[in-house]
């Protein structure tokens, strides 16, 4: 060792590497090598003070703001507790709620298909004033 007074080892308790290059971590203050300097490398008990992140309530899907020095686990549960708009009922609701009205048809649809001549709502097969015994109008119209 030539220039023993260069350099610092890593505050890592299992690795103590001599390293010529330090960082310093800015949760924590302490020295790091490039192997430990992240926040989850190293394990930081500060890190919640500089991790910038924006957590979401698992419920409604909203971001919550957390600020500096708060633990974001304790903001959510707040959350939760007082102003989640989380609707269970929401979650249940039917897709399919357009049923056919042709007689002996039980089909359901997603989007409503209305005939324009007799107004009615029908499934994909009974959705031509053909397939339907169209009532609408005296001229059944077909275009095929």
């Amino acid at each position: 060792m030539e220039l023993p007074w260069l350099g610092e080892h890593c505050s890592e308790r299992t690795c103590k590497q001599l390293d010529f290059l330090p960082l310093k971590c800015d949760a924590c203050g302490e020295v790091f090598c490039k192997d430990h300097i992240r926040y989850d490398d190293h394990k930081c008990s500060s890190a919640y003070k500089k991790n910038a992140q924006v957590p979401v309530c698992p419920l409604c899907h909203t971001p919550i703001p957390v600020q500096k020095g708060e633990i974001p686990d304790i903001v959510v549960g707040a959350h939760i507790d007082k102003d989640c708009k989380y609707n269970p009922a929401q979650q249940k609701q039917k897709i399919f709620t357009n049923r056919c009205v042709k007689p002996g048809c039980k089909r359901k649809e997603m989007m409503k298909l209305v005939c324009e001549q007799c107004g009615g709502s029908f499934c994909i097969k009974h959705r031509h004033p053909l397939d339907h015994d169209c009532k609408g109008s005296s001229q059944p119209i077909s275009k095929a």
